[in-house]
């Protein structure tokens, strides 16, 4: 496991984590674990615009479109 220290927190925020972290009766490292956790999970547009622009091409036929909206409606 990695450790990450944060400084200059502004007291508000500190507080305000605390008593979150209370509410969900976990420590303050935990409730902060959790969140950065959270953070981490969830891919920010750039990763997924790249990870879109690697993928193959799809082939576009508008026949098998027309096709497919009309099977559809079926």
């Amino acid at each position: 496991m990695g450790v990450i220290q944060v400084r200059d927190v502004p007291e508000e925020t500190e507080r305000t984590l605390k008593t979150r972290a209370e509410r969900e009766g976990k420590s303050l490292a935990a409730y902060v674990r959790d969140l950065l956790n959270e953070e981490a999970s969830v891919p920010t547009l750039d990763e997924v615009m790249t990870k879109i622009a690697a993928d193959e091409p799809v082939p576009y036929d508008p026949d098998f479109v027309r096709e497919t909206m009309r099977e559809g409606r079926r």
